[in-house]
């Protein structure tokens, strides 16, 4: 199979049937020509996982198996399409939790298979930051900031489809972070939207310290200021006095999004980005958002941000950066395998030399 599938020549608005399974969300899509979302499917495993205080990922990829079939028959109804108009089948390999990444492997290579159609395997990373095509009109060069629970990164792209990864957490990601201080707050799972709806709340902040690392370095690190946050908790329960969560919750946000956005707009100007993306999970706070836009405004900096059905895992983002390999007529072999750690870098279209990627 070759990029152009059954019609031996490239089509500009092929339609691609995305799956995304990487952790706690099944999710098909159909897209067309890269852009225009026909579907958008999700079923999140919120309900389930929220009794465990995370994610089980036993559990995520049994809840997988028991939906995919369904949630993609639902997609290419939703599209208004048959089967026999894919172009592509496009899935998640990676990063991800291995079992529920495989879930939605076997289900794209079965389809693939069945169709004759070509598989593009796509990075997870790669599809949160080209969510932003669905909506937004993208130039070069440019920087992502990406946001999530798994990921805390600054992603430099030269130009469509490049990826140089020049910042990254060295401990919790940011959304993990969150996480862990919304349960010292007793918030149930997810936290995230808790703490930043009581950050937002707070008419005052309480002090907390930021991690800027080496004056030079674009990376990032959250677990001290977690260990503050439970310092601070501690130590006004042994001492006996109130603690007032709002005014923790804002101090904890305040200094999260001090340190993103600092370096994020650093390396906008060291690298001559003509936009700024936020991407990811993480996207959709109002705090993080609201303080990206103001400082972007103050510097005239474009700034992107998806709608926030974008930000969170979903199949759409998936078949927007599978178009990426369509369009440079770069698939995948019927013996793709699930990779947890799959680079980003690696996964760049100047990575493969060939039309087949492994």
């Amino acid at each position: 199979m070759d990029g152009a599938g059954r019609t031996g020549k490239m089509k500009q608005d092929e339609l691609i049937l995305a799956i995304e399974t990487s952790c706690d969300e099944t999710s098909a899509a159909v897209v067309r020509g890269g852009v225009e979302v026909l579907s958008n499917v999700i079923s999140s495993q919120i309900e389930t996982h929220k009794q465990f205080g995370g994610v089980v990922p036993e559990i995520a990829s049994r809840k997988h198996v028991e939906s995919i079939t369904l949630i993609m028959e639902e997609a290419v109804r939703k599209a208004g399409i048959t089967l026999q108009q894919i172009d592509a089948v496009a899935v998640t390999q990676g990063p991800g939790l291995v079992g529920a990444l495989l879930v939605g492997i076997v289900a794209a290579k079965g389809l693939a298979m069945a169709l004759g159609v070509p598989l593009i395997g796509t990075h997870h990373i790669a599809g949160h930051i080209y969510a932003n095509k669905l909506v937004h009109t993208m130039v070069y060069p440019s920087v992502a900031l990406v946001v999530s629970g798994g990921h805390t990164e600054l992603v430099v792209m030269e130009r469509e489809g490049e990826f140089k990864i020049i910042g990254r957490t060295r401990d919790d990601a940011v959304g993990e972070a969150y996480d862990k201080v919304a349960r010292s707050l007793q918030f149930p799972y997810p936290g995230g939207p808790h703490v930043d709806k009581l950050a937002q709340s707070a008419a005052e902040s309480l002090p907390l310290p930021r991690a800027w690392l080496e004056p030079e370095s674009y990376d990032f690190s959250f677990s001290g200021l977690k260990s503050a946050v439970l310092a601070a908790i501690n130590q006004a329960k042994m001492k006996g006095q109130p603690l007032d969560p709002a005014m923790l919750a804002r101090g904890f946000q305040e200094s999260v999004i001090e340190v993103l956005v600092e370096k994020a707009m650093r390396a906008v100007h060291a690298y001559g980005a003509q936009q700024l993306l936020l991407c990811g999970g993480v996207a959709a706070n109002g705090g993080l958002r609201a303080a990206l836009q103001q400082r972007c405004d103050k510097e005239q900096v474009p700034l992107l941000i998806p709608p926030l059905g974008l930000c969170t895992d979903n199949a759409a983002m998936i078949a927007a950066a599978a178009h990426l390999k369509w369009a440079s007529g770069q698939h995948s072999e019927l013996d793709l395998k699930a990779d947890p750690g799959l680079s980003l870098e690696a996964w760049s279209l100047s990575a493969h030399t060939s039309a087949s990627v492994s």
